[in-house]
């Protein structure tokens, strides 16, 4: 079976956006988080369709491959699976959009042949994937940074799920990444 993980940033507080849907505080200049070997890993990005729309006008542009070559040619060369709940145009190559109930539709794809699936940001998709253990690995870019305000990456959640921190990396920007995997339920234990 493939695995699924969320790459993320986040605030100090727990944020993955601020009031207004704003990014503009994150230091996503971390690219470097993604190792050449894992980005060979990863054969298929899956987004929400809001994430999906910020992708598409930025990542295909001559302006992201000059800020970011390397990411930009990784985005762009990936099979992208859109979660919808309506159809749409995906107006960029080598998309296929999954409208409908979404769930049982990743974990076909989960089960498919294929190397790992990476989510950026979609933070709802996300939690349902989370709730019907299909998310494996969560990558949280912890800025230094408090919002104060804004939407929790766990919103909407059921409380108390566990996870168990798998790795750790500090960066010169003062961000950190943080590897976390949801810790498995032990048999046997009340």
């Amino acid at each position: 079976m493939r695995k699924i993980f969320l790459f993320m940033n986040v605030s100090l507080d727990g944020y993955f956006e601020a009031p207004g849907h704003d990014l503009s505080w994150s230091r996503s200049g971390d690219f470097e988080a993604f190792s050449p070997e894992q980005g060979e890993e990863v054969d298929t990005l899956l987004f929400g369709r809001k994430t999906y729309e910020m992708f598409r006008q930025f990542w295909p542009t001559e302006e992201a491959y000059k800020t970011a070559p390397q990411v930009a040619e990784f985005i762009n060369q990936r099979h992208k699976v859109v979660v919808s709940r309506s159809p749409f145009e995906s107006g960029w190559h080598n998309v296929t959009v999954i409208s409908g109930e979404a769930v049982p539709q990743v974990k076909q794809l989960k089960e498919e042949p294929g190397k790992t699936i990476a989510i950026f940001g979609s933070n709802r998709l996300c939690v349902s994937l989370l709730e019907h253990k299909l998310l494996d690995e969560f990558q949280l870019m912890l800025n230094p940074v408090v919002l104060g305000a804004g939407t929790s990456l766990f919103t909407g959640l059921a409380a108390h799920t566990p996870f168990q921190l798998a790795a750790l990396r500090q960066f010169p920007s003062g961000n950190v990444l943080l590897t976390y995997r949801q810790r498995e339920e032990q048999a046997g234990k009340g």
